[in-house]
C-alpha cells in the first residue's frame, strides 16, 4: 500500500488522500486537491483510480470530483443526505456500517451528521478519516447550511462506542492527531 496526503490550494488549508492498493488502484479521500496531482501520482505508480470517498459534500472537498471521474472513471461515493443538499452526484451513497472494498484497502462507514447532514467518518485500520467531524482539539462547524450541533454530539458519541483501539485522526483541515489524543484532550470527547 502507497499513502499520499495532498493539500488543496487556497485559504481552507483542506486535506485530501490517495491510497493506492498492491495491485495499483486507487482510492482517494475527499477529492479537492487540483485533479493533475493525483493523475501524475497515479501515473507515477502505475495505478488507476478505483474509487472516490467523499467525507461530505462542502465544496472545499469535492472541487476535483468531476475532473477525476472524467478522466479516470472512478465510482464516488456521499452519503445521499450530502448529494441532495448540495446537488452532487455520487454512483453510491456511503452507509452507516457499510464497508467499501478496493483490494485490500476496507473502510469502514461511520455515519457522523452534525457538520452536514451527510457527514461520515472512514477507518481503514489504524487509519481515520475523519472529515470535518472531528480535528485535533476541535470539531467541525455546525451553522452552516444542514449543520446541527446536537447531531454532532451523538456523532461523536458514536464514534467513543465505534472505534476500537488508537487510530490516526486524519482530518479535512490543519493538523492531525490520534484518537487517544483526542479523548483526552478536545473538550468534545469528554
Amino acid at each position: 500500500m502507497k499513502f499520499y496526503h495532498l493539500n488543496a490550494p487556497g485559504p481552507y488549508y483542506t486535506n485530501s488522500f490517495l491510497i493506492i492498493s498492491e495491485a495499483g488502484r486507487g482510492v482517494v479521500i475527499d477529492a479537492c486537491a487540483a485533479p493533475e496531482k493525483y493523475l501524475e501520482l497515479l501515473d507515477r505508480e502505475h495505478a488507476s483510480l478505483a474509487a472516490i470517498l467523499q467525507t461530505h459534500g462542502h465544496f472545499d472537498h469535492v472541487g476535483s470530483i468531476p475532473a477525476l471521474k472524467k478522466a479516470t472513471g472512478a465510482r464516488v461515493y456521499l452519503n445521499k443526505n450530502d448529494a441532495v443538499l448540495f446537488g452532487l452526484k455520487a454512483d453510491e451513497s456511503l452507509e452507516d456500517g457499510q464497508t467499501v472494498q478496493v483490494d485490500e484497502l476496507a473502510f469502514s462507514v461511520i455515519t457522523t451528521p452534525g457538520h452536514t447532514p451527510g457527514s461520515v467518518c472512514l477507518q481503514m485500520g489504524d487509519r481515520l478519516f475523519s472529515g470535518d467531524t472531528l480535528f485535533a482539539g476541535d470539531i467541525g462547524r455546525t451553522d452552516l447550511e444542514g449543520g446541527s450541533y446536537t447531531e454532532i454530539q451523538r456523532s461523536l458519541h458514536k464514534l467513543l462506542d465505534r472505534i476500537q483501539g488508537d487510530p490516526q485522526v486524519l482530518p479535512g483541515h490543519e493538523e492531525f492527531s490520534t484518537f487517544s489524543a483526542e479523548k483526552a484532550y478536545n473538550r468534545y470527547l469528554r
